[in-house]
């Protein structure tokens, strides 16, 4: 009996020595929750769009004569662009005009006629049958002579679109067909294509859920114009220019369960560059981009620094120095954050001492030796 009570007693001993020697709080670095000024941002993914893009066609067919421009270049409204050959076209002008004069005499001619019925009926002399003839018959030159004229017009139309021109500004594309071709408006292929330059457009979509929360957020401040677009490009850059939104699509699309968005967004010539030169401006139509949806003015928010978020089952949450330097569990509601800071929504309130060091060392309800983050070990607390 005695040789059982003493290992009991030896294997207490390690226990009843741990609980007597205890030990000091564990010691954590906190920061103090502060409003500052935050911009609140969403990233989506965006692709570039001009806001006019033209195929160029040829309206009659004919031979193409020759090619005005240079290919990749920058043209402005009204640039000659192609030239067909115009001999033919001339030719069908001269024959309708010809046309035009013939009905115009035959209607002279007629109009003579039917004065003449007239004359003979009013003495008895005439028949009714000649005069109602004579009527027809001018009624007949008559509209001969606006068909012979709608004829003229066309001719003038037709000749005038073998002079092909721009119907917009903006960067033209590569000729499809070189001078010696006969084109028509039944090509498959446009003979080039213009896009406009500036100011550019940025589709990008929103998932339903974000679009939602979205609104809610901005719908009190003038709803989407209180934000602004930025641009990241696949270098990493950001874009200088800033864009604003000018249409959200009224339906959802049915297999992303998103919306569509677009902003217009200047693109300059860029310093030193001249127009058409390749380069010469920063956003390209179909280019892929990073859309940055920003708030127009920043807001006051709760940041804090990222390592001092957790997550579990529950969500996301922080510790904070409680009352008695006791360690408190806070579960949080983040805003937009990044890879340095965290916007918290709800949860901490500013004054709050946030600990950000020491984190793994902590449970909820212990006590805990709080320091100003960065201040070395044994370093007397901040008053406060």
């Amino acid at each position: 009996m005695k040789k059982i009570a003493l290992f009991l007693a030896l294997a207490a001993f390690p226990a009843q020595a741990q609980m007597g020697a205890g030990g000091p709080p564990p010691a954590v670095g906190f920061v103090e929750a502060r409003r500052q000024a935050v911009t609140e941002s969403n990233e989506f993914i965006g692709r570039i769009e001009a806001i006019n893009r033209v195929d160029i066609r040829a309206r009659v067919t004919g031979f193409l004569e020759q090619r005005l421009f240079t290919e990749g270049s920058e043209v402005q409204e009204g640039a000659p662009l192609f030239r067909l050959e115009r001999a033919p076209f001339e030719a069908q002008l001269d024959q309708a005009r010809a046309n035009v004069a013939s009905a115009e005499a035959q209607l002279n001619n007629a109009r003579v006629v039917l004065a003449r019925a007239r004359d003979l009926r009013s003495t008895g002399a005439g028949t009714q049958a000649a005069l109602d003839n004579a009527q027809a018959q001018e009624r007949t030159s008559a509209a001969a002579v606006l068909g012979a004229q709608a004829q003229l017009r066309t001719a003038e139309i037709n000749l005038a679109y073998t002079e092909i021109t721009a119907p917009v500004a903006g960067a033209i594309g590569r000729a499809y067909y070189t001078p010696g071709n006969v084109v028509s408006p039944t090509l498959a292929d446009p003979l080039a294509t213009i896009v406009s330059q500036d100011p550019m457009r940025v589709a990008f979509t929103i998932p339903q859920r974000t679009a939602v929360e979205l609104r809610e957020r901005y719908q009190g401040r003038g709803g989407a114009q209180a934000t602004r677009v930025r641009v990241r490009l696949v270098t990493g850059a950001l874009y200088s220019e800033v864009g604003h939104i000018d249409f959200i699509d009224t339906s959802l699309g049915r297999d992303t369960d998103s919306i569509l968005v677009r902003a217009s967004i200047p693109n300059p010539l860029r310093e030193g560059m001249r127009a058409g030169e390749p380069g010469a401006r920063a956003l390209i139509d179909g280019q892929l981009v990073t859309v940055l949806l920003e708030a127009a003015q920043p807001v006051q928010a709760i940041v804090v620094p990222r390592n001092a978020i957790a997550q579990d089952q529950q969500g996301f949450f922080v510790f904070v120095v409680g009352e008695n330097n006791v360690a408190e569990r806070r579960n949080v509601r983040l805003g937009r954050s990044t890879a340095e800071t965290a916007v918290i929504e709800e949860g901490v309130n500013e004054g709050d001492r946030v600990i950000t060091e020491g984190i793994q060392r902590i449970r909820p309800g212990a006590p805990v030796n709080p320091q100003p983050a960065g201040a070395a070990p044994g370093q007397p607390q901040r008053a406060g």
